[in-house]
Parts: C-alpha cells; structure tokens; sequence
C-alpha cells in the first residue's frame, strides 16, 4: 500500500493526492468509525520514509512531508470533530431521544458534560485514541450543548496528539523494521493497541 501511495505522489507530480485522501478518511470517519483512517495515516508516513532515503533518488517534493501530513490529519479531525458536534447541537428533540433511549450514550453525556464543565478535556483527547470514542463524544458534545470554547481546543489538541502518534507510529516504523509491511504491520498494531487501552481507561474512569 505505501508503495503505491509513493507512486501516485510521483504520478500527479506532488503528494497532494495523498493528503487529500488522509484528509477525507480523517474528516468522514467521526461518521463512519470503520474507515481505515489511522492505518491510511500510518501508510502515507511510511511512504515518507521510504522517499527519503538516499537510494531512492527522489526528491523531497515526491514524497509526503511529515509535518505537513500531521497537520493535514489534526486538521481533518479536528473540522469531522466540529461538524459532527454542530450537527448534534440542532439535533433537536429527535436526537435527544435516541440519546434517552441508549444507557451508554445517556451515560457519556452526562460523563462528558460533567468532564468539560470542570476542566476534564484529557477525556477527549483519550476519546480521540478509542474505537468510535471520537464519534461518541463529538455528538454528545453537540447534543448537551457544550460551548465551543469548552470542546474546540481539547479536540485540538486530541486531532494533533492522534495525528502525531500515527505519524511517528509509520516513519519510525520504517526507520527500525525498514520500508516492508513488517513495519506497516507493527505501527497499524501499536495503533489499535493504544485504541484499546485508550478504550479500557475511559471505562474504568469513575463518573
């Protein structure tokens, strides 16, 4: 897969397609949990592993730049993060009750709205590593009508610690295991290892 991430980046004469493909998994998977968003993100920075090395003979210009790929990622999150909690927000009454008739999600708003109105952001940022817990938050958020200064710069912070995890996750993946899906192999399981523990403290957190 970074092999034919790397060769599209040189086909189009820059890597721009590559962020636009991390951008639009990002912003829609607070949607549709299931897109492979982190594991897209973990790819394109393997690719920039293996341009940069001396005997690729590829320029800097072929191959994705790390930092802006992390930007490109924590920026994606963080408007999927907006989108989803405005939605929610003019959810109305019909919203409200989906909520009502979920324990869980009934649960997490009253978790959620508790956490951001005393200083408990960290709990989005942890969110931001957990299976759809990015999703589940946003909309909360939205539904309990959180003001956006309480939510906006923990889901900052939350897009830039997960896009700079992945990020790292792929290059000094490369760097260690070398350009094989060994390395891709190793970083998309430290992944959904701190997806699951991640998962295991959000529910082991008192409310």
């Amino acid at each position: 897969m970074f092999e034919s991430l790397g060769n599209m980046g040189v086909l189009t004469g820059s890597p721009g397609i590559i962020y636009a493909m991390v951008a639009a998994s990002v912003l829609l998977d607070v949607f549709l949990p299931v897109l492979p968003s982190g594991v897209l993100v973990i790819t394109a920075a393997t690719a920039a592993a293996a341009g940069t090395g001396a005997a690729t003979g590829k320029v800097p210009g072929e191959v994705p730049d790390l930092l802006l790929l992390t930007l490109v990622a924590a920026t994606a999150s963080v408007l999927g993060d907006m989108v989803a909690y405005r939605l929610a927000w003019r959810g109305g009454a019909r919203l409200d009750r989906a909520i009502a008739r979920s324990r869980r999600l009934t649960s997490a708003q009253e978790r959620l709205g508790t956490a951001l109105a005393h200083g408990g952001g960290p709990l989005v940022v942890l969110a931001r590593f957990a299976p759809a817990g990015r999703s589940v938050v946003s909309f909360v958020a939205g539904a309990a009508h959180r003001r956006v200064r309480e939510f906006l710069p923990w889901s900052a912070l939350a897009g830039l610690a997960w896009a700079a995890y992945s990020v790292a996750l792929g290059y000094y993946g490369a760097q260690w295991l070398g350009t094989t899906w060994l390395a891709t192999g190793v970083s998309v399981l430290a992944l959904f290892a701190a997806g699951a523990a991640a998962a295991f403290v959000m529910r082991r957190r008192p409310a």
